[in-house]
């Protein structure tokens, strides 16, 4: 027996090669998105207080209803955006997964999605399952921005869709006001929905605003919104996120949903619903994360690595160009064997491999961790 593969490219990904390497290897791993600190106890109680209160069988299928419902009034409060919780907000296992069931959802065979890459790893891989075709616009260097004349050249009637992710991962960037009214005039008038990738949109740096894509009516009437708490709140493991979309939209991304995960985590949204009272929850963790991002900038003016601007996100790239002129994937497992630091090469956010001698560091770690990991760079 032999299975017709649907994704027959893929195979193991350089995030589980650069991790499996850093466990044998012992080494620091600024690779991989996860924290190396705790996350905030006062949530952690919380879930365990709702397991020891016996909220431990199924959730409703969108999601417990206080958990929507303070998810409500957060996006009111933070983006004057008045969404239902009972029509319009699914909580997931993970953004990752909301992504997954938006694309499903809508995609047919042979619809476009246009992809901006560098590109979280599971965009392409979720179109192809839907027998969709990515349609992929490289963002413009040095500081990772929207290329709009490209993408509106890419535009065809096959065109279902386009990703927006921001913060972005892997590159830090963020959007600004001047690419809301570009996707505003590339969308006008058309039927292309927008799947907008928010799940760092807590950690955004600088006094940056987060345009999400909640505070434009005309935009969030055709978007599918996904989010994430591991991410923003520092428990990855926990896979817990939601999607927000319109009445019509959420119908059937929940058809896909209540067949293939159907429910959550019971505690952990009863913990969270009771921890989002608290705005501090969430309006401090860019301030947090900032600290981090800055201590390990002025960590890494040891190094001979020229770091880009990161805006948002755990993460900031960094061109090797004074240490060595090898390819970014040699660089990465090099480094890795020799000095015990692990990175990712921003060619695996490529399809076809682009290599612009980049790597992507995840600050979200422990300064002691930092700076243990400059200390061995340094000596390149």
């Amino acid at each position: 027996m032999q299975i017709d593969s649907k994704l027959p490219e893929v195979g193991t990904t350089i995030f589980t090669v650069m991790s499996g390497l850093a466990s044998e290897l012992n080494a620091v791993n600024l690779g991989q998105g996860f924290p190396d600190f705790a996350m905030d106890g006062r949530l952690s109680d919380l879930v365990a207080k709702a397991m020891a209160d016996g909220y431990n069988q199924y959730a409703p299928m969108p999601g417990w209803m206080p958990l929507r419902e303070a998810i409500a009034e957060k996006n009111s409060y933070l983006y004057r955006a008045d969404i239902d919780p009972a029509t319009e907000i699914t909580i997931t296992p993970g953004g990752t997964y909301a992504i997954y069931t938006a694309l499903t959802a809508i995609l047919q065979r042979d619809d476009e999605v246009i992809v901006l890459e560098p590109s979280y790893d599971s965009y392409v891989p979720n179109i192809l399952v839907n027998g969709a075709r990515p349609v992929l616009i490289s963002l413009k260097l040095p500081d990772f921005r929207i290329d709009w004349p490209a993408v509106k050249q890419a535009v065809t009637s096959k065109t279902k869709a386009i990703i927006i992710n921001s913060p972005h991962n892997p590159t830090g960037s963020i959007i600004y006001e001047d690419d809301i009214d570009e996707l505003r005039k590339l969308v006008s008038d058309t039927g292309i929905f927008i799947i907008s990738d928010e799940v760092y949109e807590h950690l955004i740096f600088d006094e940056a605003k987060h345009l999400s894509m909640l505070r434009y009516p005309d935009l969030r009437a055709r978007s599918f919104v996904c989010f994430s708490f591991g991410k923003v709140f520092h428990c990855t493991g926990w896979k817990l996120g939601y999607c927000i979309a319109p009445p019509a939209f959420t119908s059937e991304f929940r058809k896909v949903h209540q067949f293939n995960c159907f429910s959550c985590h019971t505690p952990s949204q009863v913990g969270i619903a009771e921890f989002l009272k608290d705005r501090s929850a969430y309006l401090n963790l860019g301030r947090e994360l900032q600290f981090k991002r800055d201590y390990f900038i002025e960590l890494m003016k040891s190094t001979k690595f020229t770091l880009k601007n990161s805006a948002g996100s755990y993460f900031i790239c960094a061109s090797y160009e004074r240490i060595s002129d090898e390819d970014d994937k040699s660089f990465a497992i090099r480094i890795t064997r020799e000095k015990g630091v692990a990175m990712i090469p921003v060619s695996a956010f490529y399809q076809n491999g682009k290599d612009d001698r980049i790597v992507r560091f995840c600050f979200s770690k422990k300064e002691e961790t930092l700076e243990r990991a400059v200390q061995k760079l340094a000596t390149l």
